[in-house]
């Protein structure tokens, strides 16, 4: 038996083979290929980061066949209209291109910050709770790199790293407030972009910021604007951003750009080291403990809810149950406690698992649902 099947293995292996060599030979016969003539690696250097591309050339893209068909006859569809366009072309231009007409002042800003961002931005946009600081960064720290201990990392913030207040001002209309974005009238995105500038202290005109219109934003100068290069503003922006890329010096690589017996360039090393940091820093991962007398959660519950639920639980702006909102808890809690604890685990509509925050325990979430029912009575 196995002599039979040695033999069937032969005979098949002979059979492939012949096969192959007769459709090589037709092949070489039928296609002659010349890769040299195909121009497939014919790359030009115009690269925005200054490498290469290369062209589409002889039905090919480097080593690649691409589908030259004829798109003759595809309807592409009907030229859209001035108003379809309009309702498209959303963006605010730090020329004011885009702006709506509207004012809000810093007062209102305020209140708004208070009610919609400080559970995750912290009082003022100092920063809390894993999400950016918005406010207090110093330009002088951007030049910092962090090895940890003893050095301080960048602090990107609005005053120190945005070069414009439109992108501000538009990422607040179409992103902000997390739990209900794109809920702002263009009164409250003036007076909430009003409020955050002048926790910067950004001033127009000489003048603290009081109000913003569409007419005075287009004065305000982020005192980073002319700290970004290359200029990619403008119709030359693509040829500076090009020649930039062409330089290595220009972003700290010294000598030429290596792909083969690399590692005996000069490293340069980073300066603007800070050691006098106070506090200073620790390498301990723990957390501090919370004195509940001095206004920190009152339990590992509470802590775990302000964590990991509140962003949506806080208002009832996201469709979930307002953690304080007695008539919504009180049909909540009349499923039973067990299914209330099942769907917080397992999801429901559009809360997903854990309510996303899948590195929770079972128990931890029942704890979490306790406390948000005890604070609804």
């Amino acid at each position: 038996m196995i002599k039979l099947n040695n033999k069937l293995i032969v005979l098949g292996a002979s059979v492939i083979a012949s096969t192959f060599l007769v459709t090589s030979a037709f092949a070489a016969t039928t296609t002659k290929v010349d890769p040299a003539a195909a121009g497939v690696y014919s790359p030009t250097k115009n690269a925005l980061d200054g490498g290469v591309t290369y062209k589409r050339a002889n039905g090919s893209y480097t080593a690649y066949r691409i589908n030259e068909q004829s798109t003759k006859g595809i309807n592409f569809g009907r030229t859209p209209t001035a108003n379809e366009l309009k309702a498209w072309d959303t963006d605010i231009m730090p020329d004011g291109t885009g702006l709506p007409v509207g004012s809000g002042t810093v007062d209102q800003g305020e209140e708004l910050y208070d009610k919609d961002c400080a559970v995750c931005h912290g009082e003022f946009g100092a920063g809390g709770k894993g999400y950016p600081t918005l406010t207090g960064g110093s330009m002088a720290s951007l030049k910092n790199q962090r090895t940890c201990p003893g050095k301080d990392a960048p602090n990107r913030t609005l005053g120190s790293y945005w070069p414009q207040a439109s992108t501000l001002i538009w990422y607040i209309r179409d992103a902000m407030p997390y739990a209900h974005p794109k809920s702002y009238s263009p009164d409250q995105m003036y007076a909430m972009t009003a409020y955050l500038l002048a926790q910067e202290e950004i001033k127009i005109d000489g003048k603290d910021i009081e109000e913003l219109n569409q007419d005075n934003f287009k004065k305000i100068v982020m005192p980073n604007r002319n700290g970004f290069y290359p200029n990619i503003d403008g119709p030359k922006g693509v040829e500076n951003v090009r020649a930039f890329f062409k330089n290595p010096k220009n972003f700290g690589a010294v000598g030429t750009r290596c792909m083969t017996n690399c590692g005996k360039e000069k490293v340069a090393k980073i300066g603007n080291e800070i050691t006098a940091v106070v506090p200073a820093y620790s390498t301990a991962r723990d957390l501090p403990k919370v004195d509940p007398s001095k206004g920190g959660a009152v339990s590992e519950a509470q802590k775990l809810y302000e964590k990991s639920c509140a962003v949506c639980h806080k208002t009832d702006a996201m469709g979930a149950p307002a953690v304080g909102d007695k008539s919504v808890w009180v049909d909540v809690v009349a499923k039973g406690i067990d299914k209330v604890n099942h769907n917080a685990i397992n999801g429901l509509g559009g809360m997903p698992p854990k309510g996303g925050a899948m590195g929770l325990s079972d128990d931890q979430v029942k704890d979490i649902v306790k406390f948000m029912v005890e604070s609804s009575k």
